[in-house]
């Protein structure tokens, strides 16, 4: 347990209701102590001046495949901890790695390392859980993962799967697969977020699936229908029934590019910021100069091209990952879809939080919670993180 003791002074706070000026945060023991206004004494602390700049809760990214020319499906520590270090630089306190449709045994190789990584990530971004996609998905929404591994569900697979790694807390599928509503159900039961994604399932097929458990949309927009015309009837397909359902949260790659501000602004809109998440999707070269690079391992990845901030594949017909990273994805809200920085903040903490189901000890700067916090300016730039009250990023002077 860190037992350093922190006082945060002359900040803007953000908390989950209001934005404190001149505030002061004291953190001891891993946790928020107290907040105020003014001052708190505390004469044996750190003292650390925000300058006037924002104090907010970490973020929390739940999609993220890697960063600094690594990826989780590199099956190697230093790739699991150079990650977290790379995220936490801006702004992110708290991820779960993300895995890629691949073949069995490096998808069985990354979950053996997690835990593991787990332990030995001191100085990087929390891992709170694997989020695994694929390898259930549309072969015709597949985007840029393998299609040499995508398959309809497999109970042997997923029920030997499951209890043997309890790291696993997310799972994204097509609902509309042969065997994807007993997995939706099989999942929620056992302590496992199902997610629709990579999908041609329409209304009634959403519908089900909710009810089977599937309650999130994984990067809604990309790799799934809208409206969809057979034979000269429309129907609803996830976009509209995600709009439609008020309960069902969804999450945005809010990279300005795989979903553009008009988008942005009409997520917002509907379903508020409490039922959306911002993600990164980030692949390996978040953080890296354009070029080439590759999604997935080293070994079995696909090659891409990393131009016009976004990894595309090389013969350029889709995105292939974003290099995104969480600051960027609150600034592009609170200047391309003109939404209020608290809310902006709320969908890279708070909310992410919730559909995590960790949102009682991360997301919000409150007593108790997680000493998970960030110092920024008004342009979003990242100058302090700390996680569990230890400080891992300060930029220099």
């Amino acid at each position: 347990m860190n037992t350093e003791r922190l006082k945060i002074i002359n900040g803007k706070i953000i908390t989950p209701f209001r934005i404190l000026q001149g505030g002061t945060v004291l953190v001891a023991n891993g946790k928020i102590e107290a907040l105020s206004q003014g001052d708190i004494e505390a004469g044996d602390a750190q003292v650390i001046d925000a300058k006037g700049n924002y104090v907010a809760p970490g973020f929390i990214d739940i999609h993220v495949h890697g960063g600094g020319g690594h990826d989780f499906m590199d099956n190697s520590l230093t790739a699991f901890l150079e990650i977290a270090k790379l995220h936490a630089r801006h702004g992110t306190t708290a991820l779960t790695p993300t895995t890629l449709t691949a073949e069995k045994r490096d998808l069985i190789q990354t979950l053996e390392l997690y835990d593991q990584a787990h332990r030995e990530n001191t100085q990087g971004a929390q891992f709170i859980g694997m989020h695994l996609e694929g390898p259930y998905f549309a072969l015709n929404q597949r985007g840029a993962q393998d299609p040499r591994y995508i398959r309809d569900p497999d109970p042997e697979e997923y029920k030997a799967l499951v209890p043997h790694f309890p790291s696993i807390k997310r799972w994204s599928a097509a609902p509309e697969l042969k065997g994807a509503l007993d997995f939706g159900h099989y999942m929620r039961t056992h302590g496992v977020l199902p997610a629709i994604a990579h999908t041609d399932a329409l209304y009634d097929d959403v519908l089900e699936a909710f009810e089977k458990g599937y309650t999130h949309v994984t990067h809604l927009y990309s790799c799934m229908n809208g409206v969809v015309r057979r034979n000269a009837f429309r129907y609803a397909g996830v976009v509209e029934s995600a709009y439609l359902m008020d309960e069902m949260t969804v999450e945005i790659i809010a990279d300005g590019i795989h979903v553009p501000a008009p988008l942005l602004k009409l997520v917002y809109k509907i379903k508020g910021p409490d039922k959306v998440a911002l993600i990164t999707d980030a692949m390996r070269a978040a953080g890296m100069p354009p070029g080439e690079s590759i999604l997935g391992s080293l070994t079995g990845g696909l090659k891409v091209i990393v131009e016009d901030d976004v990894a595309k594949l090389p013969d350029r017909s889709s995105f292939a990952g974003s290099v995104a990273t969480a600051d960027r994805l609150v600034r592009n809200m609170v200047t391309l879809a003109d939404v209020p920085l608290t809310d902006a903040v709320r969908m890279m903490t708070s909310t992410p939080a919730a559909i995590m189901g960790i949102e009682k000890t991360k997301g919000k700067l409150e007593q108790g919670m997680d000493a998970d916090i960030i110092i920024f300016d008004a342009s979003i730039s990242v100058d302090t993180t700390i996680v569990g009250g230890r400080i891992i990023f300060r930029k220099e002077a």
